[in-house]
């Protein structure tokens, strides 16, 4: 009998309960046990749901308070030093402190989950780390699943990947010089995880999918015959990429199963499949963990029939990846267009469509009958609807003339007629765009879209709330405002309402870190802007002050990244149409007489391949369709990026080709490491380093601040350097926000005056 199992599921919840669960322990609304025991049920309800959809194998370890890759540093004993907490001991406040920072200690550094949109908490690696087992927390899981009768199958990151997310600190020192200590500390886990009677663990490997250096490629071998020692059956899983070139050592490992993404990379299959040993599992990811589109259950089930004629129950069917990356349920859509609807399928459908798949293993294809013939019907009638297909689109992009990305003149050239007309002091200060969402916007924002406040009281409430983010700005003596984007919902929701071949869901949710989570929408067909998005919130800003406003709009890149995007087109095409809609917004603003626009493109860097071979491909169409966002401005109009929570030592040749005159980036966290890079660069624009972080509620100090831009100094001239936040301020509240943007503006005028004087001496 083939068995289904999954390797995570959505820890949100059906309604988000996990997002309010913690921000009330936050706010001191709950206590400790209230926290935990609307944990504990949430967690219930997933694994009974997963029973109850036929699963064999639930996951264990998947669900956490915050982040998975935290609750790893815990499970080893292994949290950063500097805290000086105990992972032993560790109470839920002080869990919070490591995610989110302290009166003395900033937040753990946070960056991407490989090429997904989820954050995770980076590692802090010393040379002398010392490891030591806390199974303790998952122990408790486990025991609350057996006692639901679920056959637990617990779920850990591999010990390679979880040195290879961390990052060294202190004195340089090689991160595998840690491998034999901290695989001590996994076999102590393993021994508890036998002790609790379960008889499967799944070791998480996504590093495999990277182009690894050879010696961390050498290091798997032993690690795991070092492992394999344990009596339980350890199931090593791939996901996000092709690890077809390490089959033949991958088939060898003393491990009793592998599990494969055939979503991401069906091409490996043939690697594996082909002398496969007679004693393993092979577990094929079969079910998109990452998309939203309905499965073809006929091909995957004509895929699974031949291996399973050839493996018999050594087949194992699984989704691609954790659904941790899925929407929760598409019942609760009942808002949703029914035929759009029958297209897709989120993380309870997806459970549906294993247990199918399982069935008509077993039973035969005629038991499943009338559930191929639906999922049929549904591929054909999106495959052929006219609602996906708009003619004039394609003609737009097929016309597009050589070099039609490209600004007219040179950086050097621009940014001499910007300074002439901005007039702005040395050290400009800006913020990213977002100001606080406070309890009275979010209401008025629901009340207009329930039909309940009118569309003039509506206007009449963003535009109280635009002027007050003006004059708090003036009052602030930032240089470059913003009007605070009151209107949005969400960065890429708000333009996407708006934009042509978009769909959006009510509960289609997924975590992005924490309790912060987004609702992607769906792109199912071709994109066009019908009418302008911003235009008259950014004019009637513009009107209430004399300083500069930015405009603010989302990239291209970032709209399709933080997307579920059509899988029907190559995703090349799709960000040229989405930047070809953005082009008309820019065109129109500055023709509204807008002349600084920020063009925000966080996801440049996770968007980019997993395999360099894949990358310059990614990096040219990814850097022509920003290009092409901002096309055909006047060399006057100033255009701004933003950046944020990634590593971009390795693109910076592509960074610099988006060719944007300013570009903000997050460097707080890593206390400017991140900058470096663009010093030793030499990266030729203007360039604005995040000097506080605004994920954490922890105030920064003056002090802190002056130093975080003395470094940046020392790495950026001084002309080129502006002053801003990490991020948007949506998601603080305004007394934090005016007390940290006025000691950054305190600050900046300090190092202002004493720049100048030092020039005129």
């Amino acid at each position: 009998m083939s068995t289904i199992h999954l390797a995570g599921f959505p820890r949100i919840g059906a309604k988000r309960e996990l997002k309010f669960l913690v921000e009330q322990f936050w706010k001191n609304e709950i206590d400790d046990a209230a926290l935990q025991a609307g944990a504990r049920e949430l967690r219930q309800k997933h694994w009974l749901l997963q029973k109850g959809a036929g699963l064999d194998l639930s996951p264990v370890g998947d669900f956490s308070l915050y982040d998975h890759v935290l609750d790893a540093q815990v499970l080893v004993g292994a949290i950063p030093r500097r805290f000086g907490f105990d992972a032993a001991s560790l109470s839920s406040a002080e869990y919070f402190q490591l995610a989110r920072g302290n009166r003395s200690q900033h937040a753990i550094e946070m960056t991407k989950w490989f090429d997904s949109n989820y954050h995770y908490l980076v590692p802090e690696w010393h040379a002398d780390t010392a490891f030591a087992a806390n199974p303790a927390p998952l122990l408790a899981q486990i025991a609350e699943a057996q006692a639901l009768g679920i056959k637990a199958k617990p779920v850990l990151i591999g010990p390679l990947t979880l040195l290879w997310l961390g990052k060294c600190k202190g004195s340089a020192f090689d991160r595998l010089s840690l491998l034999p200590a901290l695989l001590q500390t996994y076999q102590d886990l393993l021994a508890a995880l036998n002790a609790a009677k379960v008889d499967w663990v799944q070791l998480d490997e996504p590093i495999l999918a990277l182009d690894l250096p050879a010696e961390w490629l050498a290091a798997f071998a032993p690690a795991y015959e070092q492992l394999a020692a344990s009596p339980l059956k350890l199931l090593l899983a791939t996901y996000f990429g092709d690890v077809s070139t390490h089959a033949e050592w991958l088939k060898a490992l003393p491990v009793a199963g592998l599990h494969l993404d055939l979503v991401r990379a069906p091409q490996q299959l043939a690697a594996f499949s082909q002398g496969w040993p007679q004693d393993k599992i092979l577990s094929a990811g079969v079910i998109d963990g990452r998309n939203i589109w309905r499965a073809d259950l006929d091909a995957v089930l004509r895929q699974a029939e031949q291996l399973h004629a050839q493996l018999g129950d050594r087949l194992w069917l699984a989704p691609s990846c954790s659904l941790l990356h899925s929407p929760f349920d598409l019942a609760q859509e009942i808002k949703l267009d029914v035929d759009l609807k029958s297209w897709l399928a989120f993380a309870v459908q997806k459970l549906n469509e294993l247990k199918l798949l399982k069935r008509g293993l077993q039973q035969g294809r005629a038991s499943i009958e009338n559930e191929l013939s639906a999922s049929n019907y549904a591929r054909e009638q999106r495959r052929s609807s006219p609602r996906i297909h708009r003619a004039e689109v394609a003609q737009r992009l097929a016309a597009l003339p050589a070099g039609s990305d490209r600004r007219a003149s040179p950086f050097a050239q621009r940014a001499a007629q910007q300074h002439a007309w901005l007039k702005l002091p040395l050290l400009p200060t800006t913020t990213i765009g977002s100001f606080p969402q406070t309890s009275e916007i979010r209401a008025a924002r629901a009340a207009f879209k329930r039909g309940e406040l009118d569309a003039a009281s509506y206007e009449a409430a963003m535009q109280a709330e635009i002027e007050l983010v003006i004059r708090k700005q003036e009052q602030l003596d930032i240089d470059v405002l913003v009007h605070g984007e009151a209107e949005r919902n969400d960065m890429v929701e708000y333009f996407g309402e708006q934009l042509a071949g978009f769909a959006f869901t009510e509960y289609g949710w997924v975590q992005s870190y924490g309790s912060r989570c987004v609702k992607p929408p769906l792109i199912y067909g071709d994109v066009a802007r019908p009418t302008p998005m911003t235009v008259s919130w950014a004019v009637y800003a513009q009107s209430l002050t004399s300083r500069p406003v930015k405009g603010m709009l989302t990239g291209p890149v970032t709209i399709l990244q933080w997307s579920f995007v059509r899988d029907d087109l190559p995703r090349s095409a799709v960000c040229k149409q989405i930047a070809l809609a953005i082009n008309d917004e820019v065109l129109d603003l500055e023709n509204a007489g807008i002349k600084v626009i920020q063009i925000d493109e966080p996801a440049v860097r996770e968007g980019l391949p997993l395999k360099r071979g894949d990358r310059d491909g990614y990096l040219a169409w990814a850097g022509e369709a920003f290009r092409l966002s901002c096309a055909g401005v006047d060399d006057s109009t100033q255009i701004h990026t933003h950046m944020c929570y990634s590593e971009f030592g390795d693109i910076l040749p592509a960074i610099a080709a988006l060719d944007a005159d300013v570009i903000t980036i997050e460097t707080s966290r890593s206390d400017m490491e991140l900058l470096r890079d663009f010093g030793s660069f030499r990266y030729p624009n203007e360039i604005g380093p995040g000097v506080y972080d605004i994920h954490s509620p922890r105030l920064p100090t003056e002090a802190e601040l002056d130093k975080l831009l003395d470094k940046a100094l020392q790495v950026i001239p001084a002309e080129r350097l502006w002053v801003n936040p990490d991020c948007g301020l949506k998601t603080r509240g305004w007394p934090e926000t005016e007390a940290a943007l006025q000691a950054m503006v305190n600050v900046t005028k300090r190092l202002r005056a004493k720049l100048n004087a030092t020039a005129q001496a």
